[in-house]
């Protein structure tokens, strides 16, 4: 099978470095997973299976894909993914994204750190949350924290494809490195001592979030130039994360955009 080279190169800053614990192989299904991976040339696809309704949907709606499918049946997507997968009748295996270091990061990013969140659900949906507010990256490591292929390249519904994943070996190291390159690195915990409305903000900007239950680990506390906590004025005051996620990134892009009062 022949591979079609991506027509123009993705965004200066990503470089193409990987740990060796990532994937080769990324498997999309779904229709916004696939639709927005065949719309990016950076990523360059292996294999394109769709049944014939995805296809002419896909032809109708965006012409034909720039990477020839296998036009198949639905059963023998599910038997690639399993029969409760939501595949929607198109099913992708690519390479993984080429990817930005944390040198390489811009000095008005906004990024994620993700402090062992495991489950791909909540890391998917992380992944469309940061990418409806234009997040830079995702710092995650390489261990304790699930790949970006499957069921969180479903979840986070085509995010993938425009918020790249940064895989470092230690999470605290990284979160030094952020710091001593001027990144605020904000962690977001529920013993914080100030509210996040009540932090001076300012770019580069780095939120750090930590799994459900355990929280951030005491070197990740550490490593945080301000702990901070989401006030929520109901009675149950805590928040899965992949919606704290949202709620602190509505508040902060919001913040970062007016340029509020104490921002620099």
């Amino acid at each position: 099978m022949t591979v079609r080279k991506p027509n123009r190169p993705g965004p200066a800053w990503r470089r193409p470095e990987r740990a060796t614990d990532e994937p080769e192989l990324i498997v999309l299904y779904g229709w916004h997973p696939v639709v927005e991976a065949l719309a990016n040339p950076a990523r360059r696809v292996l294999r394109l299976l769709l049944t014939a309704n995805a296809a002419q949907r896909l032809e109708a709606e965006h012409g034909a894909p720039r990477f020839a499918p296998e036009i198949v049946r639905p059963d023998a997507i599910d038997r690639l993914v399993g029969p409760d997968a939501v595949h929607q009748g198109l099913y992708m295996e690519a390479a993984p994204l080429p990817a930005p270091t944390l040198e390489s990061m811009p000095q008005d990013g906004l990024i994620l750190v993700l402090d062992q969140i495991t489950d791909p659900h909540n890391v998917g949906a992380i992944v469309r949350t940061a990418a409806a507010f234009g997040v830079t990256a995702i710092v995650t490591t390489a261990r304790h924290s699930p790949a970006a292929t499957g069921v969180l390249a479903k979840a986070a519904s085509g995010g993938l494809e425009h918020v790249p994943f940064v895989i470092v070996r230690n999470l605290a190291g990284a979160l030094q490195t952020l710091g001593e390159r001027g990144v605020l690195c904000v962690g977001l915990d529920s013993e914080g001592a100030e509210p996040l409305e009540g932090v001076a903000l300012r770019r580069p900007l780095a939120l750090v979030l930590g799994a459900e239950g355990k929280g951030l680990r005491q070197l990740t506390r550490s490593r945080c130039q301000v702990l901070a906590r989401l006030d929520v004025p109901g009675a149950i005051k805590s928040l899965n994360v992949s919606n704290a996620a949202a709620v602190a990134l509505y508040a902060v892009a919001g913040r970062l955009a007016e340029g509020a009062p104490g921002e620099a």
